[in-house]
Order: C-alpha cells, then sequence, then structure tokens
C-alpha cells in the first residue's frame, strides 16, 4: 500500500489490522514521510467511521420521552416534596 487505498481496498480489511495499518502509516508521516500522510488519513478516516458504525448500533432503540421543564422539581409521582 503505497498510495491513498480506495474505500472499497479498505473495506476489505479487518478492524485489527486497519488500526495497525493506520497506527504505522500515522508513525512514518510523523517522522516526516510526506507520501504517508494520506495514506494514515485514508486509513483513519475508515477507522473512525467503522467505530461510529457500531457505537451507533449500541444506542438505545427508543430515546425517553422529554421531560417537561417545568416539572424538574416534582418527586416520582407528580406530587410536590413533603415539606419539613
Amino acid at each position: 500500500m503505497g498510495s491513498v487505498p480506495s474505500p472499497s481496498e479498505l473495506s476489505g480489511l479487518p478492524d485489527d489490522e486497519l488500526e495497525a495499518l493506520a497506527h504505522s502509516w500515522r508513525a512514518r508521516a510523523g517522522r516526516g514521510d510526506r507520501g504517508a500522510f494520506g495514506v494514515a488519513h485514508a486509513l483513519e478516516v475508515e477507522r473512525r467511521g467503522r467505530l461510529r458504525a457500531s457505537q451507533l448500533q449500541e444506542l438505545p432503540a427508543e430515546p425517553e420521552p422529554p421531560r417537561r421543564w417545568w416539572q424538574f422539581w416534582k418527586s416520582g409521582r407528580g406530587r410536590p416534596p413533603a415539606s419539613p
């Protein structure tokens, strides 16, 4: 892999290999290899996209209904708290 990989090339890589490649290409770029910047960036974009997709699958199916802002002081059953 010497030039910027295409999305189809990146989609065939397993996650652990993608992470290792991104790390090694970023290290090469850090040492001044100008050609490594584009490859490292492409690998990291693919890695972040996969991470985002896996995190979206972990979200709950239905969000909780919003709470009414004026009822934040009420206790669980809609009654005001007892005074001491």
